[in-house]
């Protein structure tokens, strides 16, 4: 196949003669995509012996590669994240960070890997909060905004203690990925035209996605024959390359050429953690989740225990009543988090109260069943979250199960591709509070508050459920009603997922373009202040999860149409 002359774009031309290169990519690309849907949408994904879910069908092939070749479950999720660094550039990849939990078959106590970005060593509190302003100049496309990533550390450390290869063989599919190119689906090329400025405005990122100056479209090839490079190097020489050797060296002179602070001494001095997972319960079911800096893990419970107080049954799912019970609960949690969440080595996180049932049957008698209440109203800020972050779930044949999220904060990050790497760096220093007063303030090494809540729910000690999704803040409240939709709704895993949702904060109730007009008019009159979004919109996440039948032993995998998300299973 010859190469298209462009400005370093990696499209690719077709051999075959009298068919345009675009239009055998569109053809290539609508075969994936109805293989995808029928995947997705036309039934429950199955299996038995193992099953990867993730937000891209090459990301989600890449864990069954590794789940065939006799992997386990962290192999996979590890294969499966270094793939969607290739695949899903716009969310997440070696410019991250995130967090992993992972129940191990025979190990009765499920662990959190945080690999959550730091904020770098010579952050000076002052520079960031010396105006109303300055906070949101420096924490959005700035290299101001960059924190040491944490994804290869986090990785790493997962395949040495849980894992059973090394990270040359399960980061094989990314290598082949970033080499060979994927097509770009109708939901990345209007990601890359909604964030055109922010790619146009850094070259290196411009040449991975742009064609010619304008933005990739759907059916396109696109390669990273860089990021390939870097996969190979961490390969053959560990992470110790990245934290401390050439691609270290190469991360941080480009962002002295940015004007940016991280040093290299920052890179040198991280390292991941290991965490105990926060724990709650919900109508039977023991849930485990991320803890903090990971904030969603403590509010999903802290949510499912608001909710709990009421016998949800007797509602119909959407229903106005439904709806305006679960978004008065939303509002308090989300209240609670903007003042009670910080990274636990610099604040003493209230994590056994906010996730106490007491403490929510109280927070209850507060919800009004025929008005909004006005007496829990979280600050203004809370509106700048971002949504763009990934999430993968993994169960194996010895049932040992991982759920996945991870990020780059905005879609693309900070805009920055470091030249030669094919990485792109984070902007999750945007995830301080800009409230210099706030527990989530920024500090030097300090670990913004994170909405990432991979979950695990188990039954008897046994796991029967493990999922996630991207969203921001909409994190907690699209997980919320997944687990009530499969728990008290009776649906199945992807009927779970697909069910329109709903986010509220503040005075703003939030609606998914699928719930009848009838229902939001209803909302109204008790005093909800309506937003109505598209019918399938990626504001409300992009769920992927995986349902482990114990009793019949199968699987069941669940995807999200609001991304382009399949499960995979063998």
């Amino acid at each position: 196949m010859k190469r298209m002359k462009t400005k370093k774009a990696h499209f690719i031309n077709s051999t075959i003669p009298g068919i345009p290169a675009i239009q055998l990519h569109r053809w290539i690309f609508g075969l994936l995509l109805i293989i995808s849907v029928s995947i997705c949408n036309a039934q429950v994904t199955k299996s038995e012996l193992g099953m990867v879910a993730s937000a891209h069908p090459l990301a989600s092939s890449a864990g069954i590669e590794i789940l065939k070749k006799g992997g386990n479950a962290v192999d996979a999720a590890v294969a499966t994240a270094c793939a969607l660094a290739v695949v899903e550039p716009n969310a997440s990849g070696l410019g991250g960070g995130g967090f992993m939990l992972i129940k191990m078959k025979g190990s009765e106590q499920p662990i959190v890997i945080d690999y959550r970005e730091t904020a770098p060593g010579a952050v000076n509190p002052a520079t960031y909060y010396q105006s109303k302003e300055s906070f949101t100049e420096f924490t959005q496309n700035s290299p101001m905004a960059v924190g040491t990533p944490g994804s290869i550390a986090g990785w790493t450390l997962a395949l040495e203690k849980y894992g059973t290869m090394a990270l040359a063989q399960v980061a094989e599919p990314a290598i082949r990925y970033a080499n060979q190119g994927f097509i770009v689906s109708e939901k990345f090329a209007a990601i890359i035209l909604q964030n055109y400025e922010l790619i146009l405005n850094n070259p290196a990122t411009a040449a991975l996605f742009l064609n010619n100056g304008l933005p990739a479209e759907q059916g396109m090839l696109i390669k990273n024959p860089d990021l390939a490079q870097s996969f190979q190097k961490l390969s053959s020489n560990g992470a110790a390359i990245f934290y401390a050797g050439e691609i270290a060296n190469t991360i941080i002179e480009q962002i002295h050429r940015e004007n940016g602070i991280l040093k290299k001494d920052d890179l040198q001095k991280y390292h991941a953690i290991i965490r105990k997972p926060v724990r709650g319960s919900y109508r039977g079911f023991d849930i485990v989740s991320s803890s903090p800096p990971a904030a969603g893990g403590t509010h999903l419970i802290e949510l499912l225990n608001i909710l709990e107080q009421y016998d949800l049954q007797r509602f119909q799912c959407n229903s106005a009543e439904y709806i305006h019970i679960l978004a008065e609960a939303m509002k308090m949690v989300f209240a609670d988090k903007e003042v009670n969440m910080a990274d636990p080595a610099f604040y003493n996180v209230p994590v056994t109260r906010l996730t106490d049932k007491n403490y929510a049957a109280n927070l209850s008698k507060r919800i009004k069943p025929d008005t909004v209440s006005a007496d829990y109203k979280p600050p203004a800020f809370i509106t700048r979250e971002s949504g763009s972050t990934t999430h993968l779930s993994v169960v194996d044949e010895q049932r040992n199960v991982i759920a996945l999220t991870q990020s780059i904060n905005k879609f693309f990050g900070s805009g920055i591709t470091v030249k030669g790497t094919g990485l792109i760096l984070n902007n999750h220093l945007a995830d301080f509070s800009p409230d210099p007063a706030n527990p989530n303030s920024i500090e030097p090494y300090k670990r913004p508050v994170s909405n990432m809540a991979p979950t695990i729910l188990l039954k008897d000690g046994v796991p029967v459920l493990t999922i996630g999704t991207p969203g921001g803040l909409r994190i907690i409240s699209a997980l919320c009603q997944v687990i009530i939709n499969i728990v008290d709704f009776g649906m199945n895993i992807d009927d779970a997922i697909e069910a329109p949702r709903v986010h509220a904060f503040g005075d703003i109730l939030e609606l998914e373009g699928r719930i009848p007009q009838a229902v939001g008019d209803d909302l109204e009159k008790l005093g909800h202040k309506i937003k109505y979004h598209d019918g399938f919109d990626n504001y409300f996440g992009g769920v992927q999860g995986i349902f482990i039948d114990v009793k019949n032993k199968k699987l069941y995998g669940g995807c999200d149409s609001r991304r382009d998300g399949v499960a995979i299973g063998f």
